[in-house]
């Protein structure tokens, strides 16, 4: 079987920027769901979303610190828009004002046969400052992307402890 791994890839259209990534990981969605919904253990494991406070439902703000390599850490106010258990969740926020930088991350898991899952990570991301920071998405937060991917699937790989 090929093992499928996307490389950050920043597309434009007319308004917005979409970076997009993707890695197949062998358990099944419900493992890869299992550590991506635990905000509270992001620290053990999670590179680039380096911590998350709140709760995963639909309408929650929650807080969230990112690092990404070689880039500033920054602490975001975002509102969950969307969570399909197993499937998908995203959540929504900006910077100061809406219109000025905004984007929407997406966490999403497909099947892909018995036991293993393709994991989607992407943002859309518009505003006045889009411009101005395409550089940084194409680097830093690309590389980010690509850290956080690797970590999640080398986290959903281990094996099971047992503990007796």
């Amino acid at each position: 079987m090929t093992e499928m791994h996307h490389r950050p890839e920043l597309r434009k259209s007319r308004d917005t920027r979409e970076l997009y990534s993707e890695i197949e990981i062998h358990p099944s969605p419900g493992r890869i769901w299992a550590i991506l919904s635990e905000f509270q253990r992001y620290p053990e494991w999670n590179p680039f979303i380096r911590s998350v406070q709140g709760t995963l439902a639909v309408g929650e703000r929650i807080t969230a610190y990112l690092q990404p390599p070689g880039g500033f850490g920054m602490k975001i106010h975002p509102v969950i828009l969307n969570v399909v258990p197993e499937r998908e969740f995203r959540w929504t926020g900006h910077l100061f004002v809406r219109g000025l930088f905004d984007g929407e991350h997406v966490f999403e898991i497909q099947p892909r046969g018995i036991g293993h899952g393709l994991f989607i990570q992407h943002e859309y991301f518009s505003g006045l400052l889009i411009p101005f920071i395409v550089t940084m998405l194409n680097t830093n937060t690309a590389r980010g992307f690509a850290d956080m991917n690797k970590a999640l699937k080398a986290r959903a790989e281990q094996p099971a402890v047992v503990v007796p």
